[in-house]
């Protein structure tokens, strides 16, 4: 599995999902522009030691990311889809989709998304807004690896 995030903003949610994707074995993908450097101190700071554990790549552009991979299913979360997570078939090819902190997916990648049966949400109550990217990305993966009976975990 990958977890992609476009163009993330927050350093220590990136460093956050980095620990996370070492600790189940899902590979990261990130999209640029990115609203800091790979080398900022609060990225290394949550990604503690496991950098080195996760397979990591950072694409120029959406175009880039999409000459470079061609994902069986790629599934993009946002708030704007009306599918919940749960109710999802994963397998261990898929590819998630996740958008910047600040303001989600772009209408231009969302579109497509949603039209192909692809957008997903985490439920939640009406009059919240969004959850953290890294939790976020907590709940869709484990959900995933569930579903798989949690290979290579002990």
């Amino acid at each position: 599995m990958y977890v992609v995030l476009f163009e993330p903003e927050i350093p220590q949610n990136t460093g956050n999902i980095i620990r996370l994707c070492a600790n189940v074995g899902c590979g990261l993908i990130m999209v640029k522009p990115l609203g800091f450097s790979l080398t900022d101190k609060n990225l290394k700071r949550a990604g503690l030691d496991y950098h080195a554990h996760v397979i990591t790549d950072v694409c120029d552009s959406w175009s880039h990311f999409m000459s470079r991979y061609t994902p069986e299913k790629m599934w993009a979360l946002t708030t704007k889809a009306s599918k919940f997570y749960s109710s999802c078939q994963f397998t261990q090819n898929d590819f998630f989709l996740f958008g910047p902190e600040t303001r989600g997916l772009p209408d231009y990648i969302l579109q497509d998304m949603i039209s192909n049966n692809l957008a997903i949400r985490i439920p939640m109550r009406p009059d919240s807004r969004s959850l953290n990217l890294a939790n976020s990305v907590g709940i869709v993966l484990f959900e995933a690896y569930r579903q798989l009976s949690f290979p290579g975990f002990c």
